[in-house]
């Protein structure tokens, strides 16, 4: 019998809606001088999470995977800093907030 309490998790969809949820609050900074290498930034480094996670999944042998998963486990962290460097100037503390957490997740 399935529990219906259980919670499907699927990291690579999660992932997924992660890097789509960065480029469109990205899309809602306004954009200067000091912004918009920041903005790439935080672009780059949250879409490749998701990226990192699918090779992963696509793996050769256990160490390509842990490679690929550490990989993807840097860009995480990295995508938390420059989050950081936007609450410098965005408005939208509450998204940045939740963008956090869900990387830290």
């Amino acid at each position: 019998m399935k529990d219906e309490n259980i919670k499907v998790f699927d990291l690579g969809k999660r992932t997924t809606n992660f890097g789509v949820e960065i480029i469109l609050f990205c899309k809602q900074i306004q954009q200067n001088s000091v912004s918009r290498p920041i903005i790439s930034q935080l672009v780059r480094s949250g879409t490749s999470i998701g990226a990192n996670y699918s090779e992963a999944n696509e793996f050769v042998t256990k160490k390509d995977f842990q490679y690929k998963i550490s990989i993807a486990k840097k860009e995480a962290k990295e995508t938390l800093y420059w989050l950081k460097m936007v609450d410098c100037f965005e408005e939208n503390k509450i998204k940045i907030s939740n963008l956090a957490k869900e990387v830290q997740e």
